[in-house]
């Protein structure tokens, strides 16, 4: 029996609900509310201690981390293969996948807590705030929300939106070679990229005129979206205050 816990169907928990999705899966779908900060309750700290989501438990055992999350799941379930079954390929998978988690995850991140995370913390009187940072268990954790309580610096997030940038660009040229991100099939690192950045790209930062920058990722992220997986992914539950879901998924 596979339970998955997530919050809203972007980023973070969209990244492993459409594996679920694409190779048809059945799982029970935990809803976890983080603006009513339930990862860092106690019911939801026993199993993940952490204190963050997305979690899948498979019969008892916890995985955490999305990208460990879709390996996991290649490995115990490899009908359906989304990482390429050739060493090369799965290999160039990996490059992708190291790529958007370590130069684009963060930066993207950084953007949505100043925009969303921001104005829920300056929304929390003192003595509660301080409260609820107690409960967070990991200490980058709970200064982030500190920092996105006092706004990051102009300084960040003008670096963060030049890796995004750069990021944009790079997809664009590997685009301009094959018809997916990792090379001629589909795979995770296709996903990694949809639900970190490239499909909420233009919304957040409409200054980059995307459509007219980068065709190549605009006609990748319709092929994206026409994916059955993907649009049954998507219609999840968002409980995300209307004036907030342009920037849903990276408060963890």
């Amino acid at each position: 029996m596979l339970k998955y816990y997530h919050a809203e169907p972007a980023a973070n928990s969209l990244k492993s609900i459409i594996p679920l999705h694409e190779k048809a899966l059945p799982f029970e779908s935990i809803y976890v509310d983080l603006h009513k900060f339930e990862q860092h309750s106690e019911w939801f700290v026993a199993i993940n201690p952490e204190g963050q989501v997305p979690v899948l438990d498979h019969d008892g055992t916890i995985i955490t981390h999305t990208t460990v999350i879709n390996e996991y799941l290649e490995d115990v379930f490899p009908d359906t293969p989304l990482r390429p079954r050739d060493a090369i390929g799965a290999a160039r998978m990996r490059y992708w996948n190291k790529f958007v988690d370590e130069h684009v995850m963060n930066y993207v991140s950084m953007h949505g807590w100043h925009r969303m995370v921001g104005v829920i913390a300056r929304n929390i009187q003192s003595g509660e705030f301080e409260q609820l940072m107690e409960r967070i268990p990991l200490p980058d954790q709970r200064k982030k929300w500190q920092t996105a309580r006092s706004g990051f610096s102009e300084a960040d997030l003008a670096h963060a939106t030049e890796k995004i940038i750069y990021a944009v660009d790079k997809v664009e040229a590997q685009l301009h070679k094959t018809r997916w991100i990792a090379g001629d099939a589909y795979t995770l690192a296709d996903i990694n990229f949809y639900s970190m950045c490239g499909m909420m790209v233009e919304r957040m930062f409409p200054e980059m005129e995307i459509a007219t920058r980068c065709p190549k990722l605009v006609e990748w992220r319709e092929r994206m979206n026409a994916r059955p997986a993907v649009a049954k992914a998507l219609a999840g539950e968002d409980r995300t205050a209307p004036g907030l879901r342009t920037f849903t998924g990276h408060a963890r």
